[in-house]
Order: structure tokens, then C-alpha cells, then sequence
């Protein structure tokens, strides 16, 4: 289930439009007609990227009590969870794969050099 968050939210990340769309619901809320104006996008370019963004939960909406028409989009942190602790294991691994390297690098260095000084 972790992967398919994870998979989902890097195929939504792809597009720079949606990209921008996160950092600008990281500010705060917005409606559609907000965010549609603010990355230069017609209305119904911007339903389309928020409808991506909601079917991989990158984001929430909610109907404005006054106005059942409105919606105001939120930021979801659960799947941005999700990818940060993918990275954090993906940095982990190359770290101690790195680390191995470089003692076995190391090894070989001070082997060679004591070898050569017989």
C-alpha cells in the first residue's frame, strides 16, 4: 500500500504544473479559480490537475458551507509522509553503500602502500 502512495504521488509530481500547485496549497488553501490564476492555467486545465492531485492524495477538498458550488483545496501531508521516508531509506542505503565502499577503498590504499614500502 506504502509503494502505490508513493508511486502515485511521484507520477502527480511529474508534471511542473502540479508541482507548483503543491507549493503554492503548502502556503495555504485555495480555490480552484485561485490556483488556475496563479500558475497561468484555464479552469479546466486546473480541474484536470486537481483531479490528479486528489486521486493520488496530494491534496483534499472541501465545500465551502455558504456556497455548495465552492470548493477550497488543502495540502495532504499523509502521502508526502510517505515519499520523505521512501527518500530517507533510498539515502540509507546508498549511505551504507558508500561507507562500505570507501573502507574497502581505504583497505586497499593502506594495503598497497605498506606493500609497497617492503
Amino acid at each position: 500500500m506504502a509503494n502505490d502512495v508513493v508511486a502515485g504521488a511521484f507520477e502527480a509530481l511529474a508534471d511542473p504544473t502540479r508541482r507548483r500547485v503543491l507549493q503554492l496549497l503548502g502556503e495555504r488553501a485555495c480555490r480552484a479559480g485561485e490556483l488556475a490564476a496563479a500558475t497561468g492555467t484555464s479552469a479546466p486545465v486546473m480541474s484536470r490537475h486537481l483531479k490528479v492531485l486528489l486521486e493520488a492524495g496530494l491534496v483534499a477538498d472541501e465545500r465551502v458551507p455558504d456556497d455548495a458550488r465552492l470548493r477550497v483545496f488543502r495540502l495532504q501531508r499523509e502521502p508526502l509522509v510517505a515519499v520523505q521516508a521512501w527518500l530517507d531509506q533510498l539515502q540509507a542505503h546508498w549511505h551504507e553503500q558508500l561507507g562500505s565502499f570507501k573502507r574497502h577503498v581505504d583497505r586497499r590504499g593502506s594495503g598497497q602502500r605498506s606493500g609497497e614500502a617492503t
